[in-house]
């Protein structure tokens, strides 16, 4: 927790600093700062329905259980499939690095091979367990892994939001630009396009029903439509719960093999 009030002080520091009464403009470094370190909690544990669309209309239903935890500046998360029957079990763990030098650590658990895999960093633009999230979607970005330019402001449903688009440094990232819709209020987008390396548009992810949770803005239902698979995955958070004070040896590789946090 007192990570959290830290940061939280380094924003209010930040907000004061640029003159958030529009005395002095901000840059789009600026908005992915506050973006970034948009408070939280210390701790989150979340119970969310997947749903799977293919082309043809034809859903899949699958339901998630997550947790997290905040080391500082960097994190630790684990996710375990609960349902359907044939990924029951299925775990995947991520260790999230500020640094931008540093590579996150992940790890995937198949509980019909019995063995853990880990990811490497050449795997992270593959499709999550067929979603259209990639490894590297399912963690953040550090601020300074992507250049930022602020476009303009726009309304979205009676909201002022920045539209700032992000560029890689990185020149052989799966993205060669994302474009976010952040809403000024919640400093959470309400929508992002990827576009690939040939700069043709990817993905389009909605953030349709942002509220208040525990006092923190969160998003509880998103859809990331795959234009060119034609292909959609709607995350609905059912539960969720913030600073529930999660132990750090629930983060291990010896939880994902069992397949459970208990």
């Amino acid at each position: 927790m007192l990570s959290k009030i830290i940061i939280m002080i380094n924003l209010l520091l930040l907000i004061i600093s640029l003159g958030w009464s529009q005395s002095k403009e901000l840059t789009g470094r600026d908005i992915a700062i506050m973006v970034h370190d948009r408070p939280d909690g210390n701790d989150r544990k979340s119970i969310t329905k997947m749903t799977l669309i293919n082309k043809r209309g034809k859903t899949r239903e699958r339901t998630v259980l997550s947790i997290s935890k905040d080391y500082g500046k960097d994190s630790k998360s684990i996710i375990f499939f609960q349902s359907p029957a044939d990924v029951k079990g299925t775990g995947f763990l991520q260790y999230e690095y500020d640094d931008p030098a540093k590579e996150d650590d992940r790890w995937l658990y198949l509980p019909a091979l019995k063995k853990v895999r880990r990811i490497s960093g050449s795997s992270k633009s593959d499709y999550f367990m067929g979603t259209d999230f990639t490894y590297d979607d399912m963690g953040g970005r550090s601020v300074d892994e992507d250049d930022h330019k602020l476009l303009r402001e726009e309304i979205i449903d009676s909201v002022k939001c920045w539209v700032l688009e992000s560029i890689p440094k990185e020149k052989d990232y799966i993205y060669s630009k994302t474009i976010k819709w952040i809403r000024q209020d919640a400093l959470i987008p309400v929508k992002v396009e990827f576009y690939d390396r040939q700069t043709n548009l990817l993905k389009v992810l909605k953030i349709t029903d942002i509220r208040k949770q525990d006092g923190f803005w969160t998003s509880f239902k998103m859809e990331m439509n795959n234009i060119q698979e034609k292909h959609k995955t709607i995350l609905e958070i059912e539960e969720m719960h913030y600073d529930i004070g999660l132990k750090d040896n629930l983060f291990r590789v010896t939880t994902l093999e069992r397949g459970r946090l208990k």
